[in-house]
């Protein structure tokens, strides 16, 4: 890592700072000013047990993540994590697998009572919270050392319906446009699109002077990319999924708009790849030199920097694109960290502690992403850090300014779900692809508009009304 980075760093919490650095007794904790909204009989079980992690004998955590699309990150995090293990008297093994296996895996396991004692998602992983341990002593003692979680991730690991901390949330990379200026600036827009409308007439001007080998890279396949894109544009035009109290509000004329905008842009600047796409395909794509725009995080960028540095240079990005006139244009976040403890675990305290651990070092997994992640508590150090990172990119962007653009990301992100909560049935609605569905069947005219939100209304209603009957979600419609 860039040695500019390490300014501020806070030191390891286990050599004396932080809630890990000693035992914390129920006086201590009540001096100290800690939680004090809990009384000493109700203290959290983790705050108690915190220590070197020696007593009670060797401990195991088995951590299970997806394989980071900034690579760096795994090559800091694995050997970081059995650090901290050696310290805490913990043999901690990571496993790490393809991210759409994610959602699979977390059910065997969960489905068989064994496997890991940690999992990393990136999208909200609701869905699972009747099998998953209770977050919230985790949440607040981080939230007491480093301010509120962001209203997006609170949203994200927290059901406001249940008042359960079903996740950890921790970190979030924003979901920017990432464009080929040298493109755009042919098509007219030399600093890119501001509204979608831009965007098709750009996208679809490229792909006409390029006879199809460049085109526009917004996707309708059932992976988390699709999702993202589909809700930002849902939003855009002043739709969403359900409202603030969890009713069903899909088929309305704002989504049929956002619909048949999806349609409009398949036919005119797109190709039918983006029906098959997985989570890397735009990415690659935009790298290969044969997308214009996607909409995506920084990740694809930064591969490019290593891999084809002419084509860096000519990826700029851009804000949330304008859709109807008079609405907020919002992106979700491109990803989400929430680490999940399966109710099986038999490590449940040891790997509350290690995220308390990893809380206290954002420094390290922001500068270790290459600025793809950012904090969700607004008071760490890394936090503080962040706008020179992003006006003086300590990883050699050409400009050095070039992510200024996501200085002021967090009130342009939102929480799929938005804006309600990201609910059991949210987390199923995305786990199940039904937007990006809808959006493709309208592209490939198998219906119209109208019938393809007709029919995800029919099928989201129905999974509202499953997990309303299981008493995990609000709303009556």
């Amino acid at each position: 890592m860039k040695g500019s980075l390490n300014a501020g760093k806070p030191r390891d919490p286990s050599g004396g700072e932080g809630l890990l650095a000693r035992s914390v007794t129920r006086r201590d904790f009540v001096k100290k000013g800690g939680l004090l909204a809990f009384s000493a009989g109700a203290l959290p079980t983790i705050l108690l047990a915190c220590g070197n992690g020696t007593s009670g004998g060797h401990k195991t955590l088995k951590i299970l993540q997806w394989s980071h699309f900034v690579p760096a990150y795994d090559k800091w995090f694995d050997p970081w994590a059995k650090a901290w293990g050696d310290k805490n008297n913990t043999t901690v093994t990571v496993d790490h697998i393809n991210y759409a296996d994610i959602p699979t895996r977390t059910a065997a396991e969960i489905n068989a009572g064994s496997g890991h004692d940690l999992i990393l998602w990136i999208v909200p992983p609701s869905q699972y919270e009747p099998s998953v341990a209770d977050m919230s002593d985790v949440v607040k003692a981080v939230e007491a050392k480093y301010g509120p979680q962001l209203d997006f991730a609170r949203l994200t690991n927290f059901n406001p319906h249940t008042n359960h901390y079903f996740g950890f949330t921790y970190s979030f990379a924003p979901d920017p446009g990432d464009y080929r200026k040298s493109l755009f600036e042919k098509a007219g827009l030399p600093n890119g699109p501001t509204s979608w409308d831009d965007m098709l007439r750009a996208t679809t001007a490229i792909k006409s002077t390029t006879k199809g080998a460049v085109r526009g890279g917004i996707g309708f396949s059932p992976e988390p990319d699709s999702n993202m894109a589909a809700r930002a544009l849902i939003w855009s035009f002043g739709g969403s999924e359900q409202d603030k109290d969890q009713n069903v509000t899909i088929n309305s004329d704002q989504v049929v708009a956002a619909v048949d905008y999806m349609a409009r842009l398949f036919k005119q600047a797109e190709t039918s790849e983006v029906f098959s796409w997985n989570a890397a395909s735009n990415n690659q794509g935009l790298v290969a030199g044969s997308l214009s725009y996607i909409l995506n995080s920084i990740s694809a960028y930064r591969t490019a920097q290593k891999t084809k540095p002419e084509v860096a240079n000519d990826i700029f990005f851009s804000k949330p694109l304008q859709g109807a006139a008079g609405v907020k244009a919002l992106a979700s976040e491109h990803v989400i960290q929430t680490y999940i403890i399966p109710k099986f675990s038999k490590s449940q305290d040891t790997a509350k502690q290690f995220l308390l651990y990893l809380a206290d070092h954002a420094t390290d997994y922001v500068q270790n992403s290459e600025l793809y992640e950012l904090p969700v508590n607004p008071n760490t150090n890394a936090a503080a850090q962040l706008p020179g990172w992003l006006d003086n990119d300590p990883f050699k962007s050409n400009p050095t300014n070039k992510l200024q653009i996501l200085k002021d990301a967090t009130t342009w992100s939102v929480n799929v779900g938005y804006p309600g909560p990201a609910s059991p049935a949210i987390g199923e609605i995305f786990d199940t692809n039904v937007l990006p569905t809808m959006m493709a069947a309208a592209a490939k005219g198998d219906k119209t508009p109208k019938q393809a939100v007709a029919d995800a209304e029919t099928q989201i209603k129905a999974i509202f009304t499953k997990w309303r009957q299981k008493g995990l979600v609000g709303g009556t419609t």
